[in-house]
C-alpha cells in the first residue's frame, strides 16, 4: 500500500468521556478531534474501521477528504499529504501505540498492548456490563412473536420469538428502556365464529369452564368448518364479531376466556424459550382507531375508494386500506393505531417490527402513511423517532419445503423443543457411559444441561443465520458437536471451565492480585478480539442483524483454541495472566450466550 511513515503516541491518562464506549467509538472521538484540526472548514464524519492486515484499525477518511478540498486552493498536495496530517494530529491518548500512513492516505492504528490488557482487566474486575455500547436511542419498542390467538404457534412464530427476544436481550445490554411487546390477534373475525361454535355446542360453557374449549387447536379447526359449510351460521359468527365489539357482556366473556386458554398454550413455548413478554393485542389498541382515523383525514390523507376510506401511497399500485367497505377496521388501521400510542403515549424512539418477509410491503406502505402524517422524518435525515421491519425468511424441512410434520399441517412448538432436549439428553447421557462419568452427575444436572443445550441448539440455529435467509430446521445438525453450532460452543466455554478449576486458583483473587500481559501473539490476537466485543454488538444493534454476535461467538472460541493451543496455561511462568485471559474469554462467551437466550453450561 505504498510509502509508510510511522508516528509514536505517547501514553496519557484520557477523561472518563473519552473511555466511554466501545474501542471504535473512543478511536472515532480521537479521529474527530484530528479532522477537526486537519479540515477546520470541512463537516466530516470519522471513518474508523477493523483493519485487516495493516494494523488493528484503519481511518479511511484520507481520500473522501481530497475530493472535497482538492481545486480549493488547500496546501495538501495528495490524499497521503491529508492522511499524514490526520495522523500527526491525532490527540496523545493511552489507546494509541503508534500509527502509519500507507498508499492514498490510509492511517493504520496500533493499539497499545497495555491498554488493551488493562480494558480486560478493567472489565473482569468492574463486570461485562463496563463494556455495553453506546446506542443513540434511550427507548426502543420490539414487536415480535405476535401469535393469533387461538391458532397453533407454528415455526414462524419461534422465528420471530427468537430473534425479537435477541434484539430484545441486545438493546437491554446497551442500557436502552425496552418495550417488550406481544401485538397478538385477539380482535379478528375469527372470534365471532368461535364464540357462536362455543354457544352452540356448549350452552353451559360458564359451569364447565376450559373443558368446554379441551384442545384449542382442535375447537378451531372444527368452527371453522361449520362457518364455511354452514350459511346459517356462519351469519350468526358474523353477527358475533359485532355484538363482540360493540362490548355484549356475554360475548366479551366468551371472547376472554378463549384468550385466557390460549395464552396458558403461548406460555408452555415462552416458557422453555425463556422469553419474556408484555401482550399489548390488537383488541388494546381498538379505542384508538376512531382519533388517529380522524386525525389522518384532517390531514386530507384518507380517501374513499370503491366504497373502502384508504391512504394512496407512492410507488404502490394498491392503497393502504383503513376502513373496509362494511365498515370495519383491518390491520392497517390496528398498526396505524398502535404506532401513534407508541410514538406519543410510550414515548418510543424506535419501534421495531419483527415478521416474516411476506408482510414487507405492508409495512413499506404503513410506515409511508405515518411520514405522510409527519408522525416520522424522511429517513434519509436518519434522525429518530424511526420505524424498523425485521423481516425473516421460511424455515424449510429437509424436502427443501415449509417445515411440516407428517401428521399436521404445522408444528407443535413445545413437542418440537421436548423433541430437542430429549435428543439432547440421549446424546449426553452416551457420551457420559462411554467415558464412564456418568456416575459424577446427579439427575438434576443432566436435566438442566440437557434442557440447556437442546433450546440452546434450537435457537443457535436460527439466529446464526442472516435473519433474511430461509434455513433448512435439522436436529442432527443443530445438536452436533462439530462446527458452528451451539453444542459445539457449549464445549469451548466448559473446556475453558475445566482449565480454570484444574489450575486451583482462585480467579476473583487473581483478577485484584495479577495482571494481564499479552507479549504472545496468541495472547494478542485473543485480546485485541475480546475488547471488540462492544463494537460488535453495536454493529448488531444498528443493523439489527443476531447473527453477527453468533459469528463473533465462533470466531472467539477458535481464537481461544488457537491460544491455548500454543500458550501453555496451567504450570507456565505466565499462569496468573493468561488464567485472567481465560476468565475473560468465559465472561465474554457467556455474555454473548446471554444475548442469543442461550443457557451456559460450565461442564460438560
Amino acid at each position: 500500500m505504498g510509502d509508510e511513515t510511522s508516528t509514536s503516541v505517547a501514553p496519557q491518562e484520557q477523561d472518563s468521556t473519552v473511555r466511554a464506549g466501545s474501542v471504535k467509538q473512543q478511536l472515532s472521538r480521537l479521529v474527530l478531534s484530528s479532522l477537526r484540526a486537519t479540515v477546520p472548514d470541512v463537516e466530516v464524519e470519522p471513518m474508523v474501521e477493523v483493519s485487516a492486515k495493516f494494523a488493528d484499525y484503519q481511518c479511511n477518511n484520507a481520500m473522501g477528504l481530497w475530493s472535497k478540498v482538492k481545486g480549493s486552493g488547500t496546501s495538501f498536495k495528495n490524499p497521503n499529504a491529508i492522511g499524514q496530517a490526520i495522523a500527526k494530529n491525532l490527540p496523545s491518548s493511552d489507546i494509541i501505540e503508534s500509527t502509519s500512513v500507507a498508499g492514498p492516505g490510509f492511517v493504520n492504528i496500533t493499539l497499545s498492548n497495555r491498554w488493551v490488557a488493562q480494558r480486560i482487566q478493567d472489565m473482569l474486575v468492574n463486570g461485562i456490563k463496563t463494556w455495553a455500547p453506546t446506542l443513540p436511542v434511550k427507548r426502543a419498542v420490539i414487536d415480535f412473536s405476535s401469535p393469533n390467538i387461538a391458532k397453533e404457534m407454528h415455526v414462524g412464530h419461534l422465528r420471530s420469538t427468537i430473534i425479537g427476544d435477541t434484539l430484545a436481550r441486545m438493546f437491554e445490554f446497551s442500557n436502552v428502556d425496552v418495550l417488550r411487546r406481544n401485538h397478538v390477534g385477539d380482535w379478528g373475525t375469527q372470534f365471532g365464529m368461535l364464540i357462536e361454535y362455543l354457544f352452540e355446542k356448549f350452552p353451559n360453557w360458564k359451569e364447565i369452564g376450559s373443558q368446554a374449549i379441551g384442545d384449542l387447536q382442535i375447537f378451531y379447526k372444527a368452527s371453522k368448518h361449520k362457518f364455511d359449510n354452514d350459511a346459517e351460521f356462519k351469519s350468526r359468527a358474523q353477527q358475533g364479531v359485532v355484538r363482540l365489539q360493540g362490548g355484549e357482556e356475554k360475548y366479551r366473556e366468551a371472547w376472554k376466556k378463549i384468550c385466557d386458554i390460549s395464552r396458558s398454550e403461548f406460555d408452555l413455548v415462552y416458557k422453555r424459550l425463556n422469553v419474556v413478554l408484555e401482550e399489548k393485542g390488537e383488541s388494546f389498541y381498538n379505542p384508538y382507531i376512531p382519533q388517529v382515523l380522524e386525525e389522518l383525514n384532517n390531514k386530507g390523507l384518507i380517501k374513499e375508494s370503491e366504497g373502502a376510506r384508504v391512504i394512496f401511497i407512492q410507488g404502490h399500485q394498491i392503497p393502504l386500506i383503513v376502513v373496509k367497505s362494511d365498515g370495519g377496521f383491518n390491520y392497517a388501521s390496528t398498526d396505524l393505531a398502535a404506532l401513534w400510542y407508541r410514538l406519543n403515549v410510550e414515548q418510543a424512539e424506535w419501534i421495531i417490527y419483527v415478521t416474516d418477509v411476506g408482510q414487507q410491503q405492508h409495512f413499506d406502505m404503513f410506515f409511508s402513511a405515518a411520514k405522510m402524517a409527519g408522525w416520522l422524518p424522511d429517513p434519509s435525515e436518519k434522525k429518530f423517532p424511526k420505524t424498523s421491519h425485521v423481516g425473516f425468511g421460511l424455515v424449510l424441512g429437509s424436502d427443501g419445503k415449509r417445515f411440516r410434520t407428517r401428521s399436521t399441517e404445522v408444528v407443535r412448538l413445545v413437542e418440537l423443543l421436548d423433541e430437542a432436549k430429549s435428543r439432547s439428553k440421549s446424546e449426553l447421557q452416551q457420551r457420559l457411559n462411554e467415558n464412564g462419568k456418568i456416575v459424577d452427575w446427579t439427575d438434576e444436572e443432566l436435566e438442566q444441561t440437557s434442557e440447556a443445550v437442546g433450546y440452546g441448539a434450537v435457537k443457535y440455529a436460527d439466529l446464526k443465520n442472516n435473519r433474511l435467509t430461509n434455513y433448512t430446521f435439522s436436529f442432527e445438525q443443530m445438536l452436533s458437536d462439530k462446527g458452528n453450532t451451539a453444542v459445539y460452543l457449549q464445549y469451548a466455554h466448559a473446556r475453558i471451565c475445566s482449565i480454570i478449576r484444574k489450575s486451583n486458583k482462585d480467579v476473583e483473587e487473581l483478577k485484584m492480585s495479577g495482571a494481564i500481559s499479552l507479549d504472545h501473539p496468541d495472547e494478542r490476537v485473543l485480546g485485541l478480539y475480546l475488547i471488540r466485543f462492544a463494537e460488535v454488538v453495536e454493529e448488531a444493534c444498528t443493523n439489527l442483524l443476531p447473527n453477527v454476535v453468533c459469528e463473533y461467538l465462533y470466531n472467539l472460541s477458535e481464537m481461544f483454541t488457537k491460544f491455548y493451543t500454543n500458550c501453555q496455561v496451567v504450570g507456565s511462568p505466565e499462569e496468573t495472566s493468561r488464567l485472567l485471559l481465560c476468565q475473560a474469554t468465559a465472561v465474554v462467551m457467556r455474555q454473548c450466550f446471554n444475548l442469543l437466550g442461550i443457557t451456559p453450561v460450565y461442564k460438560l
